[in-house]
């Protein structure tokens, strides 16, 4: 299927690619279609665009890149909604804010975190307690690290 971005221009995309968030995002409930993309295969960053909305799109990373204590109990309402009730083949991930001005203060919303089957591609974000903070800094990763969990999610390379 072809899809319109405002960053990366038209591009093909496979069905198999998308992931489908049946309510949305927060403040985003029309947009329920969305694509990982690998803006850079060497970074841990990725980007979750809407298929829906060409201007809608998310810098996400897998929390355990830069936060080893973050652990997230997904309800079995979301697990039976995003995965048939399984919680193995599911990929946790939350969405970062970059500061136009300042690039290095990067921070991740732990307090939203988006949880994706592997197999169904369906997706939800929860909204969890406000002990999880919605600007958590962000600290480089260290390059022990293993790969991100996203990466087994079907990607597509973003358009050059």
């Amino acid at each position: 299927m072809q899809c319109r971005s405002t960053r990366f221009g038209s591009f093909e995309v496979s069905d198999d690619t998308i992931v489908h968030f049946p309510a949305g995002l927060l403040g985003f409930p029309e947009s329920q279609r969305y694509v990982i993309l690998d803006h850079d295969t060497e970074a841990p960053f990725k980007w979750l665009q809407s298929v829906d909305e060409p201007g809608l799109a998310f810098v996400i990373l897998d929390p355990s890149m830069f936060h080893t204590d973050y652990r997230v109990s997904v309800p079995a309402d979301i697990l039976a909604e995003v995965n048939n009730g399984k919680e193995e083949d599911v990929a946790l991930a939350v969405i970062l804010t970059i500061p136009s001005d300042d690039p290095a203060h990067i921070t991740a919303n732990l307090r939203g975190p988006l949880v994706m089957g592997h197999k169904t591609r369906l997706g939800a974000q929860l909204v969890l307690s406000e002990e999880y903070p919605t600007r958590y800094p962000l600290f480089p990763a260290s390059s022990s690290q293993s790969p991100i969990a996203i990466d087994s999610l079907p990607v597509a390379k973003c358009p050059a």
